[in-house]
Order: structure tokens, then C-alpha cells, then sequence
């Protein structure tokens, strides 16, 4: 009989796990991750900012995680020697169009408690020589790091503390009952008194499994990247995003300075055939079926169609992704760029069609399910961890 069960050994399981421990030192904890390793997915495809939390809805449960993430993160890499590099941010309005959304920008940030600064064109020259703007925001707090370092640390903290870890096994049934919850997996099954569901990617059908129904379905977005030639990397100093299109729930494709000095750049955001496809050629039926035949897709698919069609333009000819990046940067050719790995975000979409903007952590009897954490998820993992604890002391 275990005290808690962690479903999902991505940043987020792995830090309610240090969470646990930080307020029970005497828990016994259980984490199942169905893959070979820590931080398969979400965690591992990450492209390791550390965000700042300019973009979420003041009040909301992402901007204060994010918020108090970004300083917690930092000081969990100080204790424990990780490399991080507090570069900084610079948000860049491109036309005279975007200076309300930046402005816009400029006062979440402002509420979100950021210390943001505008800057001229003058000034954004200063700090990215190569970057074209008419205006821009500088978010100090902004950094780099490698999550699946961080992942792998807290791993190991876990089973030091005297935390278990089955890798490779998957869970297939979920009995909730009155004083314990039963976990079966093809490794066997497990007992404990409260779960935790952490599984990403999985997280909505965990819930099902676990007796949950939701009106909200995790749809797979493939982020898609290019990445700068070593010679080329001279044209982005740190980190350089767009003002995001009000009418496009992603932020657009954006330069990425690395923990590891690569510079990415990307993501384009397109469907995915398949929850855990990196690849074009990555195709589950089941996945795709769940997606096509959902009403919340179908709807918004409607509304972004002509957005979506862009995306995929994008996706499958380089010369227009190197064009939309040329908006930022004109320098930037072709033979600058090589193909750099994708990622999968686990978005979760409503009935309604419409993209859910928060964290989402819904309460069962015996369990808590953390159904909808895409970024800035992997720097608010460790307060995400401690908004769990608390949630379960008060169940």
C-alpha cells in the first residue's frame, strides 16, 4: 500500500513527487512512467525556456505558476548545480499594427507582477543586432535550462528519499474504491490511497479510466523546428519571439538560444496523427480517429481554417517557413537552417471548440488529475507540484 501513486514520470509527476516529500518525508511514493526513461515526451522535446508568465491571463492558475515557477525553478538549479542562463526576452512588434497587442503585452506583464520594459528601435538593435521591429518588450526574467536535466535530477531525488520508479509500465485499468485505489498494469498491480495523474499527453484518458468523463479531449499538436547552422548562429543573441496573433491561440514561430548554445527556430503548430508522433509519417488510428470524429475539433478547425492552412503550408515547405521568420529576421535564408527534432503539445480542446487556455486539475474521490498542462508547464512544474499537495490536504 503506497500512500500516493504518480501516473507520468514527465517534469511535472516527477516534481509533485518532490513536492510530496518536501511536506511528508515519510510518504511512500510510487511513480509509473510507461516508457524506458524519464521525460520522454513533453519534458524531453522541450526547447528549455524558462518562461517569464507575460502571457497568461492575470489571475489565472498559469500566470501565478509561472510567475512564482520561473524564481523557483532557478533556485532548485542553484541547489542543485544545474546550468541555467537568465538571458532575457524580447517580445517584437514588427509593424505599427501590433504596438496594441504588444502594449497589451506590456500590461498583463505589468499585472502579473514582470519587470517588463518597452523598448525602441534603437535599443532592440542594442540587444539583437539582426532583429527588425518597429518596437519591442524586454522580459528580464526569461531563461534557458535543460528540463530533462532538471527531470533526471529530480528522479534521482525521488529515489533517494526512498520514492519507487517502474519504468516501462503502462496502465490499463483503474479501480477507485472506498479506502484505496488499485492500479493494474502489464507489470502487475499496485495499491495506494490517493492517485496522482500526471500523464500528459495520456492525462484525459487516465481520467476515463479512472471513472472521470470531461467535456475536454487532449488533441496533439506537433510544434515543428528548424535550427541554425553553427556558422549562422550570430544572428540571435538570446531569446526572440513575435507579438502573438490575438486570433491564433499559439505564440508563432520564434529564435531560441539553448542551454547548449543551438539556436531553434519554430515551432509551426499542426495537428497530430498521433499523440506521441514526432514524425510527418507518425500516424495512430485511434488517435486520429478520436481527433477527426470530435465536435470540438471539427469547430475549431472551422474557425482557424484559413490560420491552419498557413501552418501547413509551413510544414511541409521550407522556403515558407524560412519567409516567416524572415519577419523577424531578414537575414535569415535557407541555407542558414537544418531540420531540428518536433515536439507534441498536449493541448486540451472543449466540447466547444475552444482551446483551454489554464492549467486544468480536475478532483476525484481518490485522485487528482492534471488534465491539461502544456507550457509554460515545464516551469511552473515545480509549483504545479505544491498547488497538488495543497489541493489534496483539502480534499
Amino acid at each position: 500500500m503506497y500512500d500516493y501513486i504518480i501516473i507520468g514520470a514527465g517534469i511535472v509527476g516527477l516534481a509533485t513527487s518532490k513536492a510530496i516529500y518536501d511536506q511528508y518525508p515519510n510518504a511512500s511514493v510510487l511513480l509509473l512512467e510507461k516508457e524506458e526513461e524519464v521525460a520522454a515526451h513533453q519534458t524531453g522535446h522541450n526547447s528549455g525556456v524558462i518562461h517569464s508568465g507575460i502571457y497568461y491571463r492575470p489571475g489565472s492558475l498559469k500566470a501565478r505558476l509561472a510567475a512564482s515557477g520561473n524564481q523557483s525553478m532557478k533556485d532548485f538549479c542553484d541547489k542543485q548545480q544545474i546550468p541555467y542562463d537568465e538571458c532575457g526576452k524580447v517580445i517584437v512588434a514588427t509593424s505599427e499594427e501590433e504596438i496594441p497587442v504588444m502594449n497589451q503585452l506590456y500590461d498583463r506583464g505589468m499585472k502579473n507582477g514582470l519587470a517588463v520594459r518597452r523598448l525602441d528601435q534603437k535599443e532592440l538593435t542594442d540587444i539583437e543586432p539582426y532583429t527588425q521591429g518597429v518596437g519591442a518588450l524586454k522580459v528580464p526574467s526569461a531563461s534557458i535550462v535543460n528540463f530533462t536535466t532538471v527531470a533526471k535530477e529530480l528522479a534521482s531525488l525521488h529515489q533517494q528519499q526512498g520514492g519507487d520508479l517502474q519504468l516501462s509500465t503502462e496502465v490499463c485499468a483503474i479501480k477507485e474504491k472506498n479506502h484505496s485505489i488499485w492500479v493494474d498494469t502489464n507489470e502487475g498491480s499496485f495499491e495506494g490511497k490517493v492517485l496522482i495523474n500526471c500523464a500528459g499527453l495520456q492525462s484525459d484518458r487516465i481520467a476515463r479510466l479512472s471513472g472521470y468523463y470531461m467535456d475536454v479531449k487532449i488533441v496533439p499538436f506537433r510544434g515543428e523546428y528548424y535550427k541554425l547552422k553553427p556558422e549562422s548562429r550570430y544572428l540571435v543573441k538570446n531569446l526572440v519571439y513575435p507579438v502573438p496573433n490575438p486570433e491564433f491561440p499559439f505564440l508563432g514561430v520564434h529564435f531560441t538560444r539553448m542551454i547548449n548554445g543551438e539556436v531553434e527556430a519554430g515551432p509551426n503548430a499542426v495537428p497530430g496523427l498521433k499523440r506521441e508522433g514526432y514524425l510527418k509519417k507518425d500516424i495512430s488510428v485511434r488517435d486520429t480517429t478520436e481527433v477527426l470524429t470530435y465536435e470540438g475539433f471539427r469547430k475549431i478547425a472551422r474557425q482557424y481554417f484559413k490560420i491552419g492552412l498557413g501552418e501547413l503550408a509551413r510544414s511541409f515547405s521550407k522556403q515558407k517557413f524560412v519567409k516567416s521568420l524572415q519577419t523577424l529576421i531578414p537575414e535569415i535564408e535557407a541555407d542558414d537552417l537544418t531540420p531540428a527534432p518536433a515536439g507534441v503539445r498536449a493541448q486540451a480542446l472543449s466540447n466547444d471548440g475552444k482551446l483551454i487556455d489554464d492549467f486544468i486539475i480536475i478532483r476525484g474521490k481518490r485522485s487528482l488529475h492534471v488534465c491539461n498542462a502544456p507550457s509554460p508547464a515545464a516551469t511552473a512544474s515545480l509549483e504545479i507540484g505544491k498547488e497538488i499537495v495543497r489541493q489534496l490536504e483539502h480534499r
